[in-house]
């Protein structure tokens, strides 16, 4: 599955502008006044975010499975990638003989059949001070926006703080900090250390604490989140069957992933959307799984629709600003999830 997805980091201003925040942020707490160090990419995808390391000084190194990805990474931005997948036997395989001061993971960590060998990896490339960054959709923000979308076939874990702490303390690595970003509609980015080298900030015990207040840690809690997404459900489909029988034309905004979950699980499908609109040119004439509905290049759309259902939520800021002249027009731009409850 990982080897030939259509995935790329660089497609969105706004991802690129959140791994360029974070990159900033990892060079201002941790090495400002040091010589550049060397950064490691876990699921390097296009390199967006070793881009925004090198520009800072750093070395980087990816590690992406998808080839075709991994190409463009290496041919479009010139970014050093083993295309393979990361785990403690690559480590040994290549005989890396530095250790990295950053090892970063971005919407990584959740999809890994091999979790402890990957784990261990990282421990091993870790050099003795250095910070691993996990970047994750976090459980909290899914519930709280009613995300179930970000359910799916490729996501095998979903994280709080302490499942994941859970998981490091197996393999020698701790969280020290952590703090919640608005991308993806609300990710988690925590850092953590060589067990022992590194002590805990007060925003990490904050954010502990605050999982224990919303009950992220009971089953009651997920029932009442399936009960939430039954009524989002519900209303969803009351809006396009309505949009639908006013003789409005609807396309789908997007073709992300996590749009298959919502569509299967609404069963809008093509008696109610007519297409996808793209920005990738990677999934021009696919089809969307179950619902097969069609995909089409945002450059190929003459004729604009009454209505975008937009499957990309997460980016709703940049859409509505792109799109500007379309919701001038009367466009109407509905949100399935929003992302800014």
């Amino acid at each position: 599955m990982f080897k030939d997805h259509t995935y790329l980091s660089g497609t969105t201003r706004t991802l690129d502008d959140h791994f360029r925040a974070v990159a900033q942020e990892v060079d201002d707490q941790f090495f400002k006044n040091e010589n550049k160090k060397a950064v490691l990419d876990i699921g390097s995808n296009d390199g967006t975010q070793l881009l925004h390391y090198r520009t800072l000084g750093y070395d980087v190194l990816g590690v992406e499975s998808a080839s075709r990805v991994a190409s463009v990474a290496v041919e479009k931005n010139g970014v050093p990638t083993i295309d393979d997948f990361f785990n403690l036997a690559l480590v040994e395989k290549h005989a890396l003989q530095k250790k990295f001061d950053v090892i970063n993971a971005s919407g990584v960590f959740f999809h890994l059949e091999e979790l402890h060998s990957v784990t261990d990896g990282v421990r091993e490339a870790l050099s003795e001070k250095g910070v691993f960054v996990v970047q994750f959709i976090y459980m909290g923000s899914i519930i709280a926006h009613k995300a179930f979308d970000q359910i799916y076939h490729e996501h095998l874990l979903y994280y709080t703080l302490r499942s994941l702490q859970t998981l490091l303390e197996r393999h020698g690595l701790s969280l020290f900090d952590a703090h919640i970003t608005p991308i993806h509609g609300g990710s988690m980015i925590a850092y953590a250390s060589r067990t022992g080298t590194r002590k805990a900030t007060a925003r990490l015990e904050d954010l502990r604490a605050q999982e224990d207040q919303r009950g992220l840690h009971q089953l009651s809690t997920y029932a009442r989140f399936a009960e939430d997404v039954q009524t989002l459900r519900e209303e969803n489909v009351a809006y396009i069957h309505d949009q639908k029988r006013s003789g409005k034309r609807i396309y789908g905004m997007g073709a992300p992933v996590k749009g298959n979950t919502l569509l299967n699980y609404f069963g809008i499908g093509t008696d109610y959307i007519d297409c996808l609109v793209e920005r990738n040119p990677l999934r021009k004439n696919l089809y969307s799984p179950g619902m097969h509905i069609p995909v089409v290049l945002e450059e190929d759309v003459t004729v604009p629709p009454d209505v975008y259902y937009v499957l990309a939520w997460n980016f709703k800021k940049e859409i509505l600003a792109r799109y500007k002249d379309l919701v001038d027009r009367g466009v109407a731009f509905y949100f399935p999830v929003d992302p800014e409850i």
